[in-house]
């Protein structure tokens, strides 16, 4: 809700601070006091235009903030500061501010982090819901009208059913559209394909087989200077066996116990390591073959595989995962017709469950409408609206399908009998607008998560039962929401829980103020609504009345 709006240099305000509260707060003054201006400014800090005019004379800008305590959790309010990665703590006041430059160029803020205007009036229509000097999304936005009739008549199981039914079927109807652009695809390329995958399939490449290739050519390369190498390497420790067997012998001879024993032993270890070494040389020798066939196969070999790497322009070692995926194509497509049908089987399936939970919703729908229709119904008459009427149209337009169902959800009224209804703000005049808002704010409140509720002059026009009523519907808003309204009747100020007057001050009685009156005051400001300028006593009881029969 908010908590306070501090004004500063706006228009015929340098400084103001007016604080707020629960329940419902009435706002009284002559006109002229300065009532539009205060209204003006809370627009301004929700995001409203504004302009260089604005700026009170001498000044080189305004500013206004508006403090508010953070809203109930599903407001959209969170969803948008959490979108913006703005701060907005579960505890601490939220702080929505405008600053204006006499030059007409404008800064807003949320929380004191720069933002752009289009977003602190977003968030500000969340916090606050204006009806009467400016414009208003809420219920005068017919986008708002399903989701309000949905709240309105609890509707949160069925519309969850209908939502996730049309995920599953916009999911099943991606992989259709999916698994046809593949079908295509490969039924374009299936030419190439299949000659592609026949010229790997008899190429038959191998993970790994360059590198082998290319070290086999190197040894082919160097084959003389290998052989010259390992022969040699053969004939020296050919040779150096003979002195090693010679030095056993010797040992050997001599017989002197154990002292020779671990020099017998290593020339045995040198042996062995001599024979083995030998017989790892032989194999080299027999491996190198400097026949010039198997190098022109060899050369052959690799540049057929780099060619064909060239070709699909990949690596050589991934020739053979292509030639894996070009087969798994070809079984696409000669499998795809099939695939496709199953596809389209599960698509229809997803829709037809749609379709129902749609259809539920709709039905859903058309009976809360009859009831909400009923409820404002019953509103109107006491407002002086009884000429009137009000209605919820639900248009199935099974054609138009989306996650909230088949309906297109509108209210409409028609003021007097027989004419044909038409868009709220269209066919309303400005106070029956207003009392139209009430009765629907009372209706849906507990629908509505928009915290804070302002009306401006709902009373303009009416006066003594209807006046009453109206007071009365709006004590009882205030028991779902803050409610600020402007009022020029003593039967609607009776009715608030808090009041606030709207003078002219200041050394040339010219500049606004705020003043939260106390009982007495109060009783004096109901007074002079009611008998003018020139208070009685009878004004006075009068008021005194209007107060005792609110409590």
């Amino acid at each position: 809700m908010l908590v306070s709006l501090s004004i500063r240099d706006v228009v015929l305000i340098e400084r103001l601070d007016v604080p707020f509260a629960a329940g419902l707060s009435v706002l009284t003054g002559e006109t002229g006091a300065g009532k539009s201006i205060l209204l003006d400014s809370l627009g301004l800090a929700l995001g409203a235009r504004g302009d260089a005019g604005m700026v009170r004379a001498g000044a080189e800008r305004l500013s206004v903030a508006a403090e508010f305590l953070p809203p109930r959790p599903g407001n959209p309010a969170w969803s948008l500061l959490a979108e913006a990665e703005i701060d907005a703590p579960m505890t601490d006041p939220w702080v929505l501010r405008r600053v204006i430059g006499k030059d007409g160029r404008g800064r807003a803020f949320v929380n004191d982090q720069p933002v752009a205007a289009a977003l602190l009036r977003r968030v500000g229509d969340a916090l606050v819901e204006v009806h009467g000097q400016f414009d208003t999304q809420g219920l005068l936005n017919p986008a708002t009208h399903r989701d309000l009739l949905d709240r309105f008549g609890a509707l949160g199981p069925q519309a969850e059913a209908a939502a996730s039914a049309w995920h599953a079927w916009s999911a099943a109807r991606t992989a259709v559209a999916e698994a046809e652009a593949r079908l295509a695809r490969a039924r374009a390329e299936e030419e190439f394909l299949r000659h592609a995958a026949a010229e790997l399939e008899t190429l038959a490449p191998e993970a790994g087989e360059e590198e082998r290739l290319a070290d086999r050519r190197r040894l082919l390369q160097q084959g003389g200077k290998l052989i010259e190498a390992v022969e040699t390497a053969q004939k020296e420790l050919a040779a150096a066996a003979h002195p090693l067997s010679a030095a056993a012998r010797a040992l050997e001879r001599a017989q002197s116990g154990e002292l020779f024993t671990p020099a017998l032993d290593g020339i045995e270890r040198a042996r062995i390591e001599l024979d083995d070494a030998l017989g790892l040389l032989a194999p080299i020798l027999a491996d190198v073959d400097l026949d010039p066939a198997q190098a022109d196969v060899i050369e052959e070999r690799l540049f057929a595989l780099r060619a064909a790497a060239r070709k699909h322009g990949v690596a050589v070692d991934d020739l053979a995962a292509l030639a894996a995926d070009f087969r798994a194509r070809i079984q696409a497509l000669d499998d795809g017709a099939d695939g496709l049908a199953k596809l389209a089987r599960a698509e229809a399936q997803a829709r037809q469950a749609y379709m129902a939970a749609a259809q539920t919703l709709s039905r859903a729908r058309a009976q809360v409408a009859a009831r909400l229709d009923a409820a404002v119904a019953a509103e109107l008459p006491p407002l002086k609206l009884d000429k009137a009427r009000f209605a919820t149209e639900v248009l199935a337009e099974p054609d138009s399908p989306g996650p909230g169902g088949i309906d297109a959800v509108r209210f409409v009224v028609a003021t007097n009998p027989g004419a044909a209804p038409g868009p709220l703000a269209k066919i309303a005049s400005g106070g029956e607008l207003s009392r139209f808002m009430l009765a629907l704010k009372v209706v849906l409140s507990h629908a509505d998560p928009v915290p804070t509720l302002v009306f401006d002059e709902v009373d303009s026009g009416i006066g003594g039962a209807t006046a009453a009523a109206v007071g009365e519907r709006l004590a009882r808003l205030s028991a779902e929401a803050q409610v600020l309204v402007v009022t020029h009747s003593p039967q609607v100020a009776a009715r608030g829980h808090h009041h606030l007057k709207v003078a002219k001050g200041g050394k040339d009685a010219v500049a606004t103020t705020v003043e939260v009156l106390d009982a007495a005051a109060r009783r004096e400001e109901i007074a002079r609504m009611l008998a003018g300028e020139t208070l009685t006593e009878e004004a006075r009881l009068a008021a005194a009345a209007l107060l005792e029969g609110r409590r």
